[in-house]
This record gives C-alpha cells, sequence and structure tokens, in this order.
C-alpha cells in the first residue's frame, strides 16, 4: 500500500507579505504586490515593474555571517524553510535525521551572486573573485543550506526545470515519501532573478508587461488586454510529512497531496505546445496518480502568466481534460496578484491552492476585466468565491517545454 502524504507546514517569502497569513489575506482582498523597480535604475528598460520584495531581511533568520554567504534565492528559501518547520511543529532533535530530507527547486538560481563576480572579474581581476562565488550560485544550494541549517541527512536535492521546478520538487518529495525513502520532506521553490541582467534577457524575449504607469493593473491573466508577465521574485516551501508519523506527533494537516504528473511538449523552447497537449498530459498523469476522476476536481490554480500563447494553451489543455466539466471548475490565476516568481511559482502557489482548500475558497483573478473569448472558462475574476473544495489542482509550465501538475485534497 503506497503511503499516503501530508502537508503539515507553510512558509513563504513574496511581494504580497512575508508571513503565510498575511500574504494569504492581501490575496483574497484582491491586493497586487507588483510594483516600480527601486533595487536598481530600471528606466532604461522596456519593463520597469516587478513583484519586488523591499524589505527582506535574512538576518531576522540567520545569522549575519551566514547570510551573508549565501544568494538571495538562498536566503529566501531558508527563511521559508524556517517559517515551514515552525508551523509544522516538528522537532528535529526528535527525529531520525536520516528520514527527513529537502528537495528545492528553482529556474535560475544564484543570478545575482554570478552578476556581482563577473563584475568582479571584468574590473579587478580573476584573482579578486570571490571563493564563495560557486557554493552560493549553484541551484542546488538552497536544499543543501536547508539541510545544513537543521542537520538533516536524508534525500537531499536541487530540481532546475525553469518554471516548473517547484512542482517538480513536490512531485520527487512526494514520490520519496510514497516509496517509504523519507517521513518528512521540506520542499519547495525559490527564485531571485530580479536583477539588471535577469530583466534585461526577459525584456530582450519581449515576455514581460510594459504596463508601467499602472503597476498594480499589468498582471492580467486570461484578459484580452495581457501583455505579458511581470517578473517577480519570493520564495514558498512546503513540510510534507507520512500520514502516520504526524498523526502519531498530533500534527495539523492543511490537506493531503496525493497525485503529480509531469511531461514534456518537445515543441518549443519557450513557446507552449499551441494546442495545450504537453500541459493535458500532465493534468491526466496527475489525475491517474491521485486515482480521481476529473469530475472529482472542484478548483485549479492555473499557470496563467498572462501571456498571449500560455493562456490559450492552458485553456485547450484544460478542456481536453476535464471535458463538460471544464465549465464547472472554479480557475484562478494568483500570478494576477504576484506576477510570476519562476521555478518558486509552483512553491507560492500551493501554498495558495493548500489554504483555498482549508478555507474553501478560491482565490480571484485580479484585474480580468476584459475576458479574451479564446479563454472561455470561469477564472474566478477579480473577487474571490467562497464554495465547496474537495480536490484542487495546481499548475506548473515552464520554458523547454515542461510541465508539471499537483492534486491535493481536503482531509
Amino acid at each position: 500500500m503506497t503511503r499516503r502524504v501530508m502537508v503539515t507546514g507553510l512558509g513563504l517569502i513574496t511581494s504580497l507579505g512575508q508571513e503565510v497569513e498575511l500574504f494569504w489575506r492581501r490575496l483574497l482582498a484582491g491586493e497586487s504586490g507588483i510594483s516600480r523597480i527601486e533595487s536598481f535604475d530600471a528606466s532604461a528598460y522596456s519593463s520597469r515593474i516587478a513583484g519586488e520584495i523591499k524589505d527582506f531581511h535574512p538576518e531576522a533568520y540567520l545569522d549575519k555571517r551566514v547570510a551573508r554567504h549565501l544568494d538571495r534565492f538562498a536566503q529566501m528559501a531558508v527563511a521559508s524553510a524556517i517559517q515551514a518547520v515552525k508551523d509544522s511543529g516538528l522537532d528535529f532533535a526528535k527525529e531520525d535525521p536520516f528520514r527527513v530530507g529537502a528537495i528545492v527547486g528553482s529556474g535560475i538560481g544564484g543570478l545575482k551572486e554570478f552578476e556581482e563576480q563577473h563584475a568582479r572579474l571584468l574590473e579587478k581581476g580573476p584573482m579578486r573573485v570571490s571563493p564563495y562565488m560557486v557554493p552560493k550560485l549553484m541551484i542546488n544550494a538552497a536544499a543543501g543550506q536547508i539541510s545544513i541549517h537543521y542537520g538533516i541527512k536524508g534525500p537531499n536535492a536541487g530540481v532546475a526545470n525553469a518554471c516548473a521546478s517547484a512542482n517538480n520538487a513536490f512531485g520527487q518529495a512526494l514520490w520519496t515519501i510514497e516509496i517509504g525513502e523519507a517521513d518528512v520532506m521540506i520542499t519547495g521553490g525559490s527564485e531571485a532573478a530580479l536583477t539588471p541582467l535577469g530583466l534585461a534577457g526577459f525584456c530582450s524575449a519581449r515576455a514581460l508587461s510594459t504596463r508601467n504607469d499602472e503597476p498594480a493593473r499589468a498582471s492580467r491573466p486570461f484578459d484580452r488586454d495581457r501583455d505579458g508577465f511581470v517578473l517577480s521574485e519570493g520564495a514558498g516551501i512546503v513540510i510534507l510529512e507520512e500520514y502516520g508519523h504526524a498523526k502519531r506527533r498530533g500534527a495539523r494537516v492543511y490537506a493531503e497531496l496525493i497525485g503529480f504528473g509531469m511531461s514534456g511538449d518537445g515543441c518549443h523552447i519557450v513557446q507552449p505546445d499551441p494546442g495545450g497537449e504537453g500541459a493535458a498530459a500532465a493534468m491526466m498523469q496527475m489525475l491517474r496518480d491521485g486515482k480521481a476522476g476529473p469530475d472529482s476536481v472542484d478548483y485549479i490554480n492555473a499557470h496563467g502568466t498572462a501571456t498571449g500563447l500560455g493562456d490559450v494553451a492552458e485553456t485547450k489543455a484544460l478542456k481536453t481534460v476535464f471535458g463538460e466539466h471544464a465549465r464547472k471548475l472554479a480557475v484562478s490565476s494568483t500570478k494576477s496578484s504576484l506576477g510570476h516568481l519562476l521555478g518558486a511559482s509552483g512553491g507560492v502557489e500551493f501554498i495558495a491552492t493548500t489554504l483555498a482548500i482549508r478555507d474553501q475558497v478560491a482565490p480571484p483573478t485580479i484585474n480580468l476585466e476584459n475576458p479574451d473569448p479564446a479563454c472561455d472558462l470561469d477564472y474566478v475574476p477579480l473577487r474571490p468565491r467562497p464554495m465547496k473544495i474537495h480536490r484542487a489542482a495546481s499548475n506548473s509550465f515552464g520554458f523547454g517545454g515542461h510541465n508539471a501538475s499537483l492534486l491535493l485534497q481536503k482531509l
């Protein structure tokens, strides 16, 4: 019999809030975390807005010397993990360290460190490049630093699947517990690609919204006036725990993670399969893995980035998978409030999906004022919707054609 996997702890750092309940209140209130960029001069860029976290202080979580040796993406991952562990009530002094692991995704990793050390190389020469450069910029630094912080010695890995990274990390953590290799996994995603080079790359690709005069209204998933996604940063980390282990210690359970599916588009390095076939395959595998029928799903937290091709492809995929039931689903994109956190997006959206089940309310797709006729499902426009949510899914699709979908249910 497959071991069951529970969600027992949540932690995040986002532009909409750096604490879970604050984030959730602001999300349901229809607020936006998008603003003008202040961390560097973005005046020459076509997109000058972002989901920028302006007041993150890693020293609130870590010793200053330790924090100095971590890139921003790893700092936020460890901070979110500390929140999640505290929320779960776990005491690792009472746990077998070889039965606790960490799998964390990031699409890009330590880009800030890369930029700073490259500049130092050009300005001061190779002997002035920091010896901490590689340990700071490598994508697996997030999972590694979490394991070091807690002294845990179980399965440990970094996942790099672009914007599907966090969902793939969740899937691997789910499997790790199901097959008995661990009892507790710290998992999710973190990203800090809001840097001069990162922003320039996405601007050059013409992937970003240029609604610079209206930051809060710039991210418009499924709206006919959408003009690209808004780049954001942050982290979302979750505690997954085997059911018996959680029950024995009297843990509070938010929801049960029952299914995971992943696929590839085999189509284009940045554009989605226009028919949504890859996304549909991931969702169908998710349902098979969760032994759930399409009609049993109540809510979908969509990938919904506000790109012209992506939103249409996801709509087609939902229709393929859910058939007539697709029109009964509540579907929303929390990227309308948060922007796109790239490899961390699935981590934060998993938390939003979990809280939607806990509170029986679908968060809204804000800014959906003029629906695209090609996106004709129920995208919970503008306001949250109290409703019965027994099962809910979360989608993440990334450059490279990576698709990953997760299925949660109320315990």
